[in-house]
């Protein structure tokens, strides 16, 4: 045995190392218990979220058929008009903002509404009620033959009661009522006509932008606001709103009678305060929707017979365009366009 400290230990030979056994890794037991208790933990988590699963595909169903049910009823609702009293009333409609086609003052909507309530034998007098600063004079031109048609058809008075404004095609609207109440700073009149536009020629010329306008027909690029003005193409313009405004003048005249007391600016396109509008015969009263319905109609119960878009209508519309938008996403996956 060498005790020498500093003497070198014999090394294994590498041959007999690679030849040794590894020892065995300790084994790690395993308890059959906990291994039954995590299966089982696995399973009940597993059960209970088929469960929630379950709950709200059953929950979205339900609020689907509850959608359907609601718009279904809203258009039925309107379909049917308003659920009014069966005592004696007063209708109400409502002008309100600008006088256009597909909207609420327009004379699809004004027309049924109309309609709905002469033909209620409850309805003791139909009262429109304006604020609209006019529109178009193709609306108000309906409207106002389709109230003088059904006030002949169905015996009954209509009166106009203007709120803020009632001018140009409301106006044209409001001459087809029996009366016109006003407040005293309403504003009223407005009788003419306008077309209006732009001209870019002079801005195009220092931008030196060239326009190129090719028609079949030497009219049919009439008043282009991109092209030098054409003196007789702009008098046939004219020509034609001064004959609309002859219409309303008539439809005027038609309307107020021996009540107007006609100056030369009266068919100016000017518009006037209530006080000064009674004066001039544009309007008969002051007065307002409940003065109206207790003093004049005598029947102060008010039955709102104005086309209102529902709750339903517009789910219904949101809906068709989520629809709609996913109908279009699904097809550009299918075939993307290119």
């Amino acid at each position: 045995m060498n005790d020498d400290p500093m003497a070198p230990v014999p090394q294994e030979p590498a041959a007999a190392r690679a030849t040794r056994p590894e020892p065995a890794a300790a084994s790690i037991p395993v308890s059959r218990p906990a291994l039954e208790s995590t299966l089982e933990h696995v399973a009940r988590e597993l059960l209970r979220q088929q469960r929630t699963d379950r709950r709200w595909r059953v929950f979205f169903r339900f609020a689907w058929l509850g959608l359907a049910i609601a718009i279904a009823w809203g258009l039925l609702a309107q379909r049917l008009g308003p659920t009014g009293s069966n005592l004696p009333h007063t209708a109400l409609i409502d002008v309100r903002g600008e006088i256009a086609p597909d909207s609420n003052a327009g004379a699809e909507a004004l027309v049924g509404a109309l309609k709905s309530a002469f033909e209620d034998d409850a309805a003791q007098a139909i009262v429109l009620r304006i604020d609209s600063p006019g529109g178009s004079p193709v609306q108000a031109g309906i409207v106002n033959d389709e109230i003088r048609r059904l006030k002949a058809l169905h015996k009954k008075n209509v009166y106009a009661v203007v709120d803020d404004m009632c001018a140009s095609g409301a106006y044209y609207i409001a001459v087809a009522a029996d009366e016109i109440f006003v407040d005293k700073a309403s504003l009223v009149g407005s009788i003419g006509v306008l077309m209006d536009g732009f001209g870019f020629v002079g801005l195009m010329d220092k931008l030196g932008i060239e326009r190129r306008l090719l028609t079949a027909g030497a009219n049919k690029g009439m008043l282009d606001p991109f092209s030098p003005q054409n003196e007789r193409q702009r008098a046939y313009a004219q020509a034609m709103i001064d004959q609309i405004h002859q219409q309303f003048i008539a439809a005027v005249r038609k309307g107020r009678g021996e009540r107007l007391k006609e100056t030369p600016e009266t068919f100016s396109g000017l518009f006037w305060d209530g006080e000064e509008a009674v004066k001039m015969g544009l309007a008969d009263r002051f007065g307002n929707l409940d003065y109206v319905a207790r003093e004049v109609v005598h029947a102060e119960e008010i039955v709102d017979y104005t086309p209102h878009e529902n709750i339903a209508e517009r789910l219904a519309k949101r809906f068709g365009a989520a629809v709609g938008q996913g109908a279009v996403k699904a097809l550009r996956e299918l075939a993307p366009l290119r």
